[in-house]
């Protein structure tokens, strides 16, 4: 049988009748001892009363005619001792008294009490074997036995007796201790079958841990932390569906409707060829907006699950910040924005090792969402800092105050500030601007940097307040 397949209330049941087992065996064990000696002790006692007996009669003999009156003696003080039997042996062995037939394992006996146990074919005896020197012998030998016959038997009876008890007592143990464990679980059969009912629609509701044993207290707050954390991913990845259906909806409109443009003035007949080029690249367009979409969720996607693979060469952050700004230089000047590197490293401060072309994406989306949130005539700053071991990139611009609330979700796929807001990309966007283009994004850049920090082994943050916002990076 295997243990692994049995409930938690078998396996108690049958770790307290094996207990039960142990404790009685162990008890029995002791008390058996403790009969058995005392059946020893009373045979011993009983064997040295007859001994010294014995002994006084043949000592207090005066001559030989006394002697020879002893074995009468004998015979009248052992009336009634039927399990005892009293031999006397002669100093050249043979028998010079005897009350019964019992046979001796030996017959000469020393200078002290030498104590025996043996059998025969039919009884167990103990018994005791002892020297006596008198006036009148040289040397007496007195041997004396006690059936110990009925003892066996009552051993044995207590022995069978014990087992039964103990068979007995082992299941009545596993029948108390299965009813016990079974009430004893009550509470967490309750927290099971509530745990059932807990479907995807229902992941608000938590398990009532005011009313349960402090046992399952931490099961239950695990398990309340487990639904927390479900809910909170179901709600992601429900804001996630919903958000990129909205934002795939829109090219795919655009498309829709270029297309029946295209369609009509070709069955009424018009053939231009600069509308249809303007059709193509506006559809051209949409594809690569498309795209781009689906290419970043792929690329959260792999860092999500670890599947990122950053390099291990040396970056120059200083060289790279530089090289974005000669970038953004034109979009930015147009928007009336500077662009200003400070770097307060330490001297010798190690460079940065990992992916150059992944980091400086990270970096090119902050300054894009910098860029794009910042008003004309202010100045956009990247810093970079080095303390204790640590290397940071701060990208930092003014503007409005983003809310608390909003900021641990910053990072998240699709995730807007003012999510009611509908943006109508036609209108929007100036077909004209390439950068102006790429900053309106699709909600992603800020969960790509997150994703390519971590894959490096770093973290996010934002600070937003008194009309500055910060974001952070550090490795």
């Amino acid at each position: 049988m295997n243990l692994n397949s049995l409930s938690l209330t078998a396996r108690l049941s049958l770790l307290f009748a094996a207990s039960a087992v142990i404790v009685l065996l162990g008890l029995g064990w002791v008390v058996e001892r403790a009969v058995q000696n005392h059946f020893i002790e009373m045979d011993r006692h009983e064997i040295e009363g007859k001994l010294s007996l014995v002994r006084n009669l043949l000592a207090s003999a005066p001559n030989a005619a006394a002697l020879a009156a002893v074995p009468a003696q004998l015979e009248n003080a052992l009336v009634g001792h039927q399990h005892l039997q009293v031999t006397v042996f002669a100093a050249d062995g043979t028998v010079w008294f005897t009350s019964g037939r019992v046979q001796f394992p030996q017959q000469r006996a020393g200078d002290t009490l030498q104590w025996l146990a043996w059998s025969d074919a039919r009884q167990a005896y103990r018994g005791v074997l002892a020297g006596l020197k008198t006036a009148h012998a040289p040397l007496f030998s007195i041997a004396i036995a006690q059936d110990i016959s009925h003892h066996e038997v009552f051993m044995r009876d207590f022995r069978r007796t014990l087992a039964m008890l103990t068979t007995l007592a082992a299941l009545l143990t596993a029948g108390l201790g299965w009813a016990a464990t079974r009430a004893g679980l009550r509470p967490l059969r309750r927290v099971a079958a509530m745990a059932t009912q807990i479907e995807a629609s229902r992941l608000g509701e938590r398990l009532p841990g005011s009313q349960v044993p402090a046992e399952i207290e931490t099961l239950v707050a695990a398990f309340n932390a487990m639904l927390a954390r479900l809910e909170d991913s179901f709600r992601r990845l429900n804001e996630f569906s919903s958000d990129i259906a909205h934002e795939l909806r829109t090219p795919i409109s655009n498309l829709m409707t270029q297309t029946q443009v295209a369609l009509n003035a070709a069955y009424e007949g018009e053939v231009a060829g600069e509308k249809y080029r303007e059709i193509l690249y506006s559809s051209l367009e949409e594809y690569e907006r498309m795209a781009q979409m689906i290419a970043d969720m792929l690329f959260i996607a792999q860092a999500d699950n670890g599947l990122l693979q950053t390099g291990q060469g040396e970056v120059d952050l200083s060289s790279e910040t530089r090289a974005l700004f000669d970038y953004f230089d034109a979009w930015a000047e147009e928007r009336g924005i500077t662009l200003a590197l400070e770097d307060l490293r330490e001297p010798h401060a190690p460079p940065l090792t990992g992916d150059r072309l992944m980091l400086r994406r990270a970096l090119s989306n902050l300054l894009v969402n910098a860029i794009r949130h910042t008003a004309q005539g202010n100045t956009v700053w990247v810093r970079l800092a080095s303390a204790q071991g640590n290397l940071s990139i701060s990208v930092e611009n003014p503007g409005p105050d983003i809310a608390a609330e909003h900021l641990p979700r910053l990072f998240d796929r699709f995730y807007r500030v003012d999510p009611s807001r509908q943006r109508d990309r036609t209108q929007q966007r100036d077909r004209t601007k390439q950068l102006d283009k790429a900053s309106e994004g699709a909600g992603l850049g800020l969960a790509i940097v997150k994703s390519i920090v971590v894959a490096h082994g770093g973290s996010v943050q934002v600070i937003s307040n008194a009309g500055c916002t910060r974001f952070q990076l550090v490795f």
